[in-house]
């Protein structure tokens, strides 16, 4: 599922701030954010199912992220993975426009998605149930999993609180950036869309940060920053260690590195 918020080229000082919580069933196997042996210069968790991944970020400075958009009644077991999104994208050399319609040409081999790549100098979003390419302008973004900017409360009550940490100049506040991730408020029933799930379940993912246990949640959260000079900063805090959430002790990766220029 997942949730996250972006700035692109809105901070004085990053072209990027991306934030963003990764929701899966508990008992999906998943490796932490490294670097790829087998493509050298891919940071990235990795979905060790499928072997894709949900969000990462290339040496070159490409970066993508992907969110499922919900509709449990058209779910195909025989899809390709939506994962290789997201991994395909950042191994290529290609510009965001001819990835997108690259996957738009072939957009129904995959279960319901929305797609998130991007440059230092293009930003794309595609949505294979909406079917339009959209590159996108400066701004600030939220998508959870209908579409983009789709105002879910927990979209729209933290697009408002994200947007707000960009606004406070200088260094982006990384920890508060990861305090806002944990929020786990749940919203009345009435202010909630109905997308095919049990209303007990509508109501649990309502939450920013979602804990069902024992079979899904919000397994780690990332911050990934990419400076106008190049540095790029990215730090990943899992929670769920396999048996419960750990709040007050995540395991942390932090990946640091000067993009390497086109």
């Amino acid at each position: 599922m997942c949730t996250l918020f972006l700035a692109y080229k809105t901070h004085p000082q990053y072209d990027l701030i991306l934030i963003g919580n990764r929701d899966e069933f508990l008992d999906r196997p998943t490796e932490k954010a490294h670097l790829w042996a087998e493509y050298p210069g891919l940071f990235a968790g990795k979905d060790l199912k499928a072997g894709g991944t949900w969000m990462g970020i290339a040496g070159n400075g490409r970066f993508a992220t992907l969110t499922n958009y919900r509709d449990p009644n058209d779910i195909r077991p025989e899809a390709l993975s939506r994962g290789d999104l997201v991994k395909d994208f950042l191994i290529q050399q290609v510009s965001p426009l001819h990835y997108l319609e690259k996957i738009h040409a072939q957009s129904d081999l995959y279960n319901g998605f929305n797609l998130l790549v991007g440059t230092k100098d293009e930003l794309g979003y595609y949505s294979n149930k909406q079917g339009q390419i959209q590159v996108l302008s400066p701004g600030i973004y939220g998508l959870s999993n209908r579409f983009l900017d789709t105002p879910w409360p927990k979209v729209a009550d933290n697009k408002v609180l994200f947007q707000q940490l960009t606004e406070t100049g200088g260094e982006f506040p990384v920890e508060a950036a990861f305090h806002l991730l944990t929020d786990s408020r749940t919203y009345e029933a009435s202010l909630l869309p109905s997308t095919g799930v049990p209303p007990e379940w509508e109501k649990s993912l309502s939450a920013l940060f979602i804990r069902i246990p024992p079979r899904y949640g919000t397994r780690l959260s990332t911050v990934i920053l990419m400076k106008k000079n190049g540095e790029i900063y990215m730090e990943e805090r899992t929670y769920y260690d396999g048996q419960e959430w750990n709040m007050e002790n995540p395991e942390k990766v932090v990946i640091q590195f000067q993009a390497e220029k086109a």
